[in-house]
């Protein structure tokens, strides 16, 4: 599991407004979550028509 190192930005009140993260935490951050979305894209593909390799290829 990513462990996330935060640091929190608190106001006066010592209320937290916002999170910040290391770039490259948020990096490996982003690249799970297109991966994901990826992923997720890729099983719900309900087209049924499928290419042959050759029409691929021309495609």
């Amino acid at each position: 599991m990513l462990e996330i190192v935060k640091k929190y930005v608190v106001d006066a009140h010592n209320n937290r407004l916002a999170v910040e993260i290391d770039i490259e935490t948020f990096g490996k951050i982003e690249e799970i979550l297109e991966n994901y979305g990826l992923y997720r894209l890729m099983i719900e593909d309900n087209d049924p028509e499928s290419l042959s390799l050759d029409r691929a290829k021309e495609y």
